[in-house]
């Protein structure tokens, strides 16, 4: 069985965590106090952050390689378009999620400009969406998974207010109809 080495609080981790629940892959999570790392931890992913996914003693950090590695090894639900070039802009919008989560993260610390900076990047997140259904494309899938915990706690945990973005508010209330992601909205509640 899988383990994820994992925290509630972290966006990342609910990216593995809703992987893992569109898949419908059993695991076993283990949490971290993210306040007090072990030194275990290291060992696992010399970073010492979470997500870790071990399989039997095989090792794989980060969220985005942890999406694609369960992508691979559960086909089905397929999270990524059959179609290469769909895929490759699929996986562009995971490759550039740096560009939106700084600015989050610079608002979470209450640093001058950053709420004009995460909104710049809310109304690209808008301005695609009103393009295209999902990040993913056509499907709902892994570039979806990527952006959602962020905006779920901006909006919940910050207080982001997403009036001014229709095509992204859509988008939220459809990705939280489904199972998995409605479970990461009653987690983002809890903290």
């Amino acid at each position: 069985m899988l383990t994820v080495y994992d925290a509630d609080r972290c966006p990342y981790c609910a990216r593995a965590r809703i992987a893992l629940a569109e898949k419908g892959v059993e695991h076993e999570l283990f949490a971290v106090d993210l306040a007090d790392r072990p030194q275990w931890l290291y060992e696992k992913n010399e970073t010492g952050r979470v997500p870790v996914l071990e399989d039997d003693g095989w090792i794989l950090p980060e969220s985005s390689v942890i999406m694609e590695y369960l992508e691979e090894r559960y086909p089905e639900p397929a999270l990524l378009p059959a179609d290469p070039a769909d895929r490759a802009l699929a996986r562009l919008w995971i490759f550039r999620h740096d560009d939106f989560a700084k600015p989050y993260y610079a608002l979470r610390r209450g640093e001058d400009g950053a709420e004009e900076r995460f909104a710049e990047q809310l109304a690209k997140l808008d301005a695609a969406l009103d393009r295209q259904p999902w990040l993913t494309g056509a499907e709902y899938g892994l570039a979806d998974i990527a952006y959602v915990p962020w905006v779920l706690r901006a909006r919940d945990m910050l207080g982001v207010s997403l009036d001014g973005f229709p095509a992204l508010t859509s988008w939220l209330g459809r990705v939280e109809e489904r199972p998995a992601v409605a479970r990461e909205v009653e987690v983002v509640a809890a903290l």
